[in-house]
């Protein structure tokens, strides 16, 4: 590393000074790449990485075009209540929208969505994240008493349209039990991930916050922030075991894919083939069907009343001796019943539980110890490390304790982790399956809302290099990313069902 400070060019490229410092890594100068840049960063006269970022964003100011759009949006439909307002034609829609977004979601069902976001509009939203193709902002309203964050992404090339618009709503939370205790934290933790989960916390008005991060080169970090349960105040560490929802549902599809892999199915065999105690109602839909949601499957007509139990039922109680199908096979529709189907296959393929199934075939051999997919309350198991969820009053913005449950559907939303694990999972889950079944896994099977695509198990963006999946359940949200290119991973869970996985994204964007 030099000794002598450097002075930075009239207009300093944040890109090459990023390139430089994986350059410098890869030499072997220094251990880590935040080592590199913090070298840089001193090199050039200041204290940190983020520091140096902030003067080249500021001599360099970006073109904020995610956020043009979003001003457009308030400004356009603000006053969309008012007897003299006029919808957009669908011309004026195009010159903001990308024709595939308007392709999944047209206008006649678009405009209604804008329109009754006008209520949050009028006081404008507040950036949270701006950044050239990324925006994300919350939206308040006093006669509401909540809040709703609005995240938008254009495309990367003139005219910038918006390719991706999500609302994430939730409910204001003014409770005096939600100082934050100190990080604890595990790891190399990036500075900027310490930095957005304090800011996260605040935001979301979460009881607890779980950050986890891997790559291949520096291994797992993990961050725990806030509480675990707040009567009485248990601070929240690394290993507390949270609820996925529906991020259960990679760790099914790793499972099934190691026994494609073995030979015990084939992706493209008729599932009823290898269920025996429970059928499909369709005959016809396959494995890879199952994995992707395309195969039709739907909810039972007589639901279980209450959508967890302290126990797993037996799902011939929830479906009868056949799971009904909607007749619409190569269509995505996202379902937890076929997920249900998989589990039982599962089941009759290995002679054990799925639970137990999964653990052999997918938490054990990476190495996730504090993951379990309990078929009794969790804490029943001896696991005193799991949070209480919480879920917001709508009276007086305090929170209030949901239930300690477990899933009535294992196999698609009945793990319990702890954010490293998932980071464990989704940096080594490829390695548990041959390179070309790992490549299928995170190939496009089914088109998705906005341009995005179903994979088998993973969820994919536009480009196909962002991987992942969400889960929430009453008290409880958990995100999973993946980019694809250098298979870095980044993992949040929250104690309280809110949205977590822009946390995930500006994480990842930070780092670059």
């Amino acid at each position: 590393m030099s000794d002598h400070s450097r002075s930075l060019p009239d207009h300093p490229s944040l890109r090459y000074l990023k390139i430089e410092a994986k350059r410098r890594l890869r030499t072997g100068e220094f251990g880590s790449l935040d080592e590199a840049q913090l070298a840089i960063a001193r090199e050039h006269g200041h204290p940190s990485w983020a520091a140096l970022k902030r003067v080249v964003e500021s001599t360099n100011p970006p073109q904020r075009h995610a956020s043009r759009q979003l001003r457009w949006i308030a400004a356009r439909f603000a006053d969309a209540g008012a007897p003299t307002w006029h919808a957009p034609s669908e011309s004026e829609l195009r010159e903001h929208f990308h024709e595939q977004l308007l392709e999944a979601m047209p206008p006649d069902e678009l405009l209604p969505r804008l329109r009754s976001l006008a209520p949050r509009l009028h006081r404008g939203p507040v950036l949270v994240e701006d950044t050239a193709t990324h925006a994300l902002a919350r939206l308040e309203s006093e006669d509401l008493g909540a809040v709703a964050q609005l995240q938008a992404v254009v495309e990367p090339v003139p005219p910038h349209r918006l390719v991706g618009l999500r609302v994430y709503p939730t409910a204001k939370v003014e409770d005096p039990r939600l100082t934050a205790p100190a990080n604890r934290t595990e790891g190399r933790v990036p500075a900027v991930a310490s930095e957005l989960a304090a800011r996260a916390f605040a935001e979301l008005g979460l009881p607890g916050l779980a950050l986890a991060g891997a790559d291949a080169r520096d291994g797992v970090w993990a961050l725990a922030r806030g509480w675990a349960a707040l009567e009485p105040l248990v601070p929240l560490t690394n290993r507390h075991r949270f609820p996925a929802g529906s991020v259960t549902t990679l760790v099914t599809a790793t499972a099934v894919l190691r026994l494609v892999a073995d030979g015990r199915v084939g992706l493209d065999d008729p599932a009823n083939r290898h269920l025996s105690t429970v059928r499909l109602a369709d005959s016809a839909v396959t494995v890879r069907e199952l994995l992707s949601h395309t195969g039709g499957v739907v909810m039972p007509d007589r639901p279980p009343t209450d959508r967890e139990a302290d126990s797993v039922p037996d799902p011939r109680d929830l479906f009868g001796p056949v799971i009904p199908c909607a007749g619409q096979r190569g269509r995505h529709v996202h379902s937890d019943w076929g997920y249900v189907a998989l589990g039982l296959l599962v089941e009759n393929l290995t002679g054990s539980p799925c639970p137990q199934a999964v653990a052999d075939l997918v938490l054990r051999p990476l190495g996730m110890d504090d993951s379990f997919v309990p078929t009794e309350r969790p804490s029943a198991f001896g696991a005193e490390a799991v949070v209480t969820g919480y879920v917001a009053s709508g009276d007086d913005g305090s929170l209030r304790s949901w239930p300690e449950r477990v899933s009535t559907v294992p196999a698609a939303s009945g793990l319990w982790t702890t954010a490293s694990d998932l980071a464990r999972f989704g940096l080594g889950w490829h390695a548990l399956l041959p390179d070309e079944l790992a490549r299928q896994a995170l190939t496009p099977q089914a088109d998705l809302p906005g341009g995005s695509h179903a994979g088998l198990g993973w969820l994919l963006d536009r480009t196909g290099d962002i991987a992942g999946h969400e889960g929430h359940l009453p008290g409880a949200s958990a995100s999973l990313v993946l980019r694809v290119r250098d298979r870095r991973v980044h993992v949040a869970l929250a104690n309280r069902s809110v949205p977590v996985e822009p946390v995930n994204g500006r994480i990842l964007r930070a780092l670059g």
